[in-house]
């Protein structure tokens, strides 16, 4: 029997047991997919109290979100400390093309170092055209006038919601993935003669099997879960809101700066970031259905390539097949039940508790899980007598024994390439050092260790089997959040997968139907949520219509690249005709 039972393995809810493991709290947490499968593996990748909050809030005197900005920059100082192997500051420019914006832009962002007070992580600065363009060359030049660059945090947003889950865990929290709750249990109160919760019904997505856990205290994410029988769902209204990302080539960015575009066509805002040896863009926000499995769309990587054009020097010729990965993560807007009126839309997150001591926080955003989570453990009585909240400064995994040059010892003592290195340094820690040892010599001069899963990307096969030792339990969870190749690059996703099966396979012992159904479910996911083939898919379900003077004038020019008539071209054919 467990003192609280949290049902969500996001960031909030990881979170959440990692509070209530550390002030002495029996906890469990169950997680109907992997850790970070939802929106906590699919945002911006960005650390940050939120410069358009801010905005928001000068402009419309809007003391809420004020403090929220304030609260998320104070996470945000907090988050870097306690996970310097998976944050870092990031410089963003906010490129000036009209002069009106200068003055209008520099009073912002010196607001925002100001609200950072002493946690700021670097003053901001302005640079002239010159200067703009030598930190960021691929920018477009012509009417520019300058540039002011502030600094945000960036993490590696899955590994960071996995880091808190095993930091939890490490404390004493049991926590599982792919275990769904069926049923919620009540019994009822001596003392009130009410039914409260008491526990939940919990199947096994690996095995088929049920078992019951008993809590005296549960919270439970609003957001992915339908209230429980008896609930009042009037309460929880959720508006849900899907923001797009993509992948492009390294090329697109600078190594170590990203971009803001302020004001899209829409009013949206776009950041254009260097993550992971590639360059996302994003995000979109469109009114969506509630699902477990959101998925990109044609029109949304259109609107985002066409944004960033704006802003891309003419050189660059932005092409839709530089288009590495697409994906969508929802975010929950969400009501408060506490507020009858209208104007109650969430932009920080909100907490309530039932009479049936079920307690659910929603909305929210990534920067403030901690403090979220302090404030859903504060609810009840029994949590606070355990003593206050001691998460914040907690080290998280990984961080004890990290230090910047980390990476250097993985290449003397190991004879480990660089990239390869520092990927590991920079995303296990202290524990890279045990990862690869996992590693068999390569036979060759250089690297001696080090077997890469795709040759262009740093992810090794070690990564592979330490992460079945890390509640890995599917292929998907390997491409998808242990590593992030289906975010950086779905067709190398795809040419990789064979190989993390196989690997998968000998670790876990599956049989050959079990690795031939990991193969299609992955394959799968890679097609539906990570833009694999999206735009021929979006192509079929719209045939294409032509004239027979078109078929004729077609078949003419294939007819004279097929020197040999066989039927089709090859590379050489295309050489040869050029």
């Amino acid at each position: 029997e467990f003192d609280v039972l949290i049902i969500g393995g996001g960031a909030t809810g990881c979170g959440c047991a990692l509070d209530a493991v550390s002030r002495g709290l029996r906890t469990a947490l169950v997680e109907k997919f992997d850790f970070a499968s939802g929106t906590s593996s699919r945002s911006t990748k960005l650390i940050h109290g939120g410069v358009r909050y801010l905005q928001k809030a000068v402009f419309n005197l809007d003391i809420e979100q004020y403090r929220m900005v304030k609260e998320a920059l104070s996470e945000r100082a907090n988050l870097l400390q306690i996970a310097p192997h998976l944050s870092y500051p990031l410089p963003i420019m906010l490129p000036i093309y009209h002069l009106w914006q200068l003055p209008y832009f520099w009073a912002g962002i010196k607001m925002y170092d100001l609200v950072s007070g002493t946690q700021i992580l670097k003053p901001s600065f302005y640079l002239s055209k010159s200067r703009a363009l030598e930190y960021f060359p691929m920018l477009q030049k012509d009417a520019l006038k300058g540039a002011l660059v502030y600094y945000d945090g960036q993490h590696e947003d899955a590994r960071m919601c996995l880091s808190i889950g095993l930091t939890a865990a490490k404390l004493g929290a049991s926590i599982a993935n792919y275990c769904e709750v069926v049923e919620i249990l009540k019994s009822t109160d001596p003392t009130t003669n009410k039914e409260v919760v008491s526990g939940a019904r919990v199947l096994d997505r690996t095995t088929g099997k049920e078992f019951a856990i008993k809590a005296n205290e549960r919270y439970r994410a609003l957001f992915g879960h339908h209230p429980a029988e008896g609930e009042s769902s009037e309460s929880k209204d959720c508006r849900p809101s899907a923001g797009i990302h993509i992948t492009l080539p390294d090329y697109y960015s600078p190594e170590r700066m990203g971009l803001l575009d302020p004001a899209t066509a829409d009013g949206r805002v776009i950041f254009f970031l260097p993550w992971q040896n590639c360059t996302i863009a994003g995000t979109t926000d469109t009114p969506c259905e509630l699902t477990d499995n959101p998925h990109p769309t044609e029109d949304d990587v259109k609107f985002i390539l066409k944004e960033i054009k704006h802003y891309l020097s003419p050189d660059i010729d932005i092409r839709r097949g530089d288009v590495l990965s697409a994906w969508a993560g929802i975010r929950p807007l969400v009501t408060d039940p506490n507020k009858s009126d209208t104007q109650s839309i969430a932009r920080n997150h909100i907490i309530e508790v039932s009479d049936s001591r079920m307690v659910t926080i929603a909305g929210g955003k990534w920067t403030t899980y901690r403090q979220m989570s302090e404030e859903t453990i504060d609810k009840w009585p029994i949590c606070q007598a355990k003593g206050p909240c001691k998460t914040k400064g907690l080290l998280l995994d990984g961080a004890y024994h990290w230090g910047p040059n980390l990476f250097i010892r993985l290449v003397q003592e190991y004879g480990v390439e660089p990239s390869v290195a520092q990927h590991l340094a920079n995303v296990y820690g202290d524990k890279s050092l045990e990862i690869i040892k996992l590693e068999s010599l390569s036979g060759q001069r250089w690297p001696v260790v080090g077997k890469r899963l795709h040759p262009n990307y740093p992810y090794l096969e070690s990564e592979v089997r330490w992460a079945t030792r890390e509640y890995a339990c599917r292929a998907v969870d390997i491409l998808a959040r242990r590593t992030r190749l289906a975010f950086a690059n779905v067709h190398a996703a795809v040419e990789a997968l064979p190989r993390v099966v196989q690997i998968m396979g000998e670790e876990l012992g599956w049989s050959e139907t079990k690795r031939q159904e990991e193969l299609a479910h992955c394959k799968g996911f890679l097609r539906f949520e990570m833009g694999y083939n999206l735009k021929l898919q979006e192509r079929l379900q719209h045939p294409i219509n032509l004239s027979s003077e078109e078929i004729a004038d077609l078949m003419s020019k294939f007819r004279k690249m097929d020197a040999d008539n066989k039927g089709f071209i090859t590379l050489n054919d295309l050489e040869r005709y050029f």
